[in-house]
């Protein structure tokens, strides 16, 4: 079991409040990711349910039990950091056996689960190598089965693959997605990246300043964001936001429209500007147009074959049904 619940949980550090009380709900086996830009308390969040800061108000609660005040040690969670913090002088096995070691544990269970932890993160052929002989990638992986032994009811984990290259990042993802559907353990995870909150997650919950604005699943909050905040911040390239006379005309303050929902053209179309960068990625060509009023440069998602370049003039005409309202105080119309 792995149900987390969080009650009016409120932290502050000396008068500076850094999480208001907030309330959320963590179902047993979920795979929720915190994002949200730096500073907005998604690793103080994460740190609190694991008990590595203390609540200044409110009650977090693990199964049904209030842990509020139980130590870190005691809460049946583990944590998987930003930094492996493996041992440098140990093999992989004795470095993944670490935390059974301490616990007393025997040495064939120990060597049962170290097994076990191994071959489900492809480490069997490395137990008897040391970190320092090992990538990025696989060191991250130590410091995964580290975890796993434990057999906890939560796994914890704070921006793990923000030190891996970006071919190492994409095929961790994938590992970590395939460990949580292998487990069927919950796993809260928390990252800056949305692109990692939208491929990992069954639930995000998206962070400003302290401050939950959004939880859903990632499409969810891709297709209906409840504010401004979340339209610009989830999606990439990012929401094109206009204001003036075309927000005007469907009764807003602010709209807006995807760049994989706007038509480009070269002869007509509803709005005319002229190309700026056009980044052409083979399957996809980003086309920053400049002169759309209201929203300059404005992004559009085309296909990898269109030809137009730095200066053309080209014609965008967005999908009506693909356009998002926001009124005055920045939240979404219906």
């Amino acid at each position: 079991m792995g149900r987390i619940q969080l009650k009016q949980v409120q932290k502050k550090f000396g008068d500076t409040e850094v999480i208001p009380p907030l309330d959320l709900e963590i179902e047993d086996g979920e795979f929720v990711v915190f994002v949200g830009p730096s500073g907005c308390g998604k690793s103080t969040l994460l740190r609190l349910i694991a008990g590595l800061e203390d609540t200044t108000s409110g009650a977090i609660e693990i199964d049904g039990e209030d842990a509020t005040q139980v130590p870190p040690s005691k809460r049946g969670l583990a944590m998987v950091f930003q930094s492996y913090a493996l041992y440098p002088h140990m093999t992989v096995r004795k470095n993944i056996a670490f935390p059974l070691r301490m616990a007393k544990m025997s040495e064939e269970e120990q060597n049962k689960r170290v097994a076990s932890a191994a071959a489900s993160l492809n480490l069997t052929d490395y137990l008897d190598r040391k970190p320092g002989q090992l990538s990025g990638g696989q060191r991250q992986r130590v410091a995964i089965g580290r975890a796993i032994v434990r057999e906890p009811a939560a796994f914890l984990f704070d921006e793990p693959l923000s030190n891996l290259d970006a071919a190492l990042r994409v095929g961790m993802r994938m590992e970590i997605g395939e460990l949580h559907n292998k487990l069927k353990t919950t796993m809260v995870y928390v990252t800056h990246d949305q692109v990692e909150a939208m491929t990992m997650a069954d639930k995000i919950v998206v962070l400003q300043a302290g401050v939950i604005e959004q939880v859903g699943s990632p499409l969810d909050l891709y297709r209906t964001p409840r504010n401004l905040f979340v339209a610009g911040f989830i999606g990439s390239p990012t929401m094109n936001f206009i204001e003036g006379p075309e927000a005007d005309k469907l009764g807003a303050k602010t709209i807006g429209i995807r760049p994989e929902h706007v038509a480009v053209s070269t002869t007509e179309g509803q709005w005319q500007g002229t190309v700026g960068v056009a980044e052409h990625l083979g399957s996809d060509t980003f086309i920053h147009v400049h002169g759309i009023a209201g929203c300059d440069p404005f992004t559009v998602r085309a296909g990898g074959d269109i030809d137009v370049k730095h200066g053309d003039t080209v014609f965008l005409t967005p999908d009506a049904a693909q356009i998002h309202k926001f009124g005055p105080d920045g939240l979404r119309m219906s």
